[in-house]
């Protein structure tokens, strides 16, 4: 069955809904016009309008109008633009909006684990990949970890992040690379290792991440300090992001050689490179161009941050 309104119904409906403010404009101007007429004594010529008068009775008129409810039970009441007397208005009504700031309370340094959980989700939207992160002291991790990184240091104890579960591998098909005992070809697979660890970064919302890093900042610096600096620790984040951008990655093969259990490059100049930079390497090609191109943007909007509060 049917229940739909007729169609005359709904129009009548529509038609008085946009009707009211109509109305209150013929109601308000006929009175204006009588009472003008009763005070210039029947007369039609013209006498000036007090732009006051017309003032308050937009104000007046301004109780009658919805309120918009604030916190600590405060109203906001949307006033009618005041039209100045001889001139053309078209501009459109305007919301009156109040800025307030905005003040965050921190917690203890000690105590900031469960306040910075809560708040992960908020900056990804790969939460599935959260579990990749340590959740244990993370704040004093990530300023250790990055300090030792920007200086070409690996602090793998204070990574932010879990190891990952596939161990490093060689292409055992390539042994005796050029005729050379003991030396395997890089095995690209093996970089595959990390692509999670790309992806939740890729999936972080760049100025959410810029504008929770100035809001912690206070943690950040009582961590930083704990290191015994004085400086900001921005600038030491910066020199790690400029590694990270700065890194070449190498034309030759990345072989690699074993004189022990360890791995090492058998291209003596790419062993010699600072530990944070074989890291890179051992990415990837296509992660490390990844990671660059977020760290970069991150880097970019951190930057203009930091210069607009002056």
């Amino acid at each position: 069955m049917d229940n739909s309104k007729p169609t005359q119904q709904i129009e009548q409906g529509n038609s008085e809904k946009n009707s009211g403010p109509l109305i209150i404009f013929i109601v308000t101007f006929i009175v204006v016009v009588v009472a003008l007429w009763q005070f210039s004594g029947e007369k039609t010529e013209k006498r000036a309008i007090d732009s006051s008068v017309l003032l308050k009775e937009e104000q007046a008129l301004a109780v009658s109008l919805p309120t918009q409810k604030l916190e600590e039970d405060k109203e906001l009441i949307i006033l009618p633009p005041v039209i100045p007397i001889g001139k053309a208005v078209t501009a459109k009504v305007k919301e009156l909006v109040i800025d307030q700031d905005v003040i965050i309370v921190l917690p203890a340094l000690d105590e900031s684990d469960d306040w910075i959980q809560e708040k992960l989700p908020e900056l990804t939207w790969r939460n599935e990949l959260l579990s990749l992160l340590i959740t244990e002291d993370i704040i004093r991790r990530f300023v250790v970890f990055t300090d030792n990184f920007a200086q070409g240091l690996l602090a793998y104890e204070h990574s932010v992040f879990i190891q990952p579960k596939v161990k490093f591998s060689v292409d055992e098909q390539s042994l005796n690379v050029d005729g050379e005992q003991n030396v395997w070809q890089w095995d690209s697979l093996t970089s595959k290792r990390f692509d999670s660890y790309v992806d939740l970064l890729r999936s972080v919302e760049s100025t959410t991440l810029v504008d929770w890093y100035i809001d912690i900042k206070p943690l950040v610096d009582e961590a930083y300090l704990e290191l015994g600096y004085e400086d900001d620790f921005t600038y030491t984040l910066q020199d790690a992001i400029t590694r990270v951008l700065d890194m070449e990655l190498p034309k030759s093969t990345m072989d690699v050689t074993r004189t022990s259990v360890m791995y090492k490059f058998h291209d003596v100049q790419l062993e010699a490179l600072d530990d944070s930079d074989k890291l890179m390497l051992r990415i990837g090609k296509e992660n490390l161009l990844i990671i660059k191109s977020v760290l970069l943007e991150i880097n970019e909007k951190l930057t203009k941050r930091l210069n607009d509060n002056g």
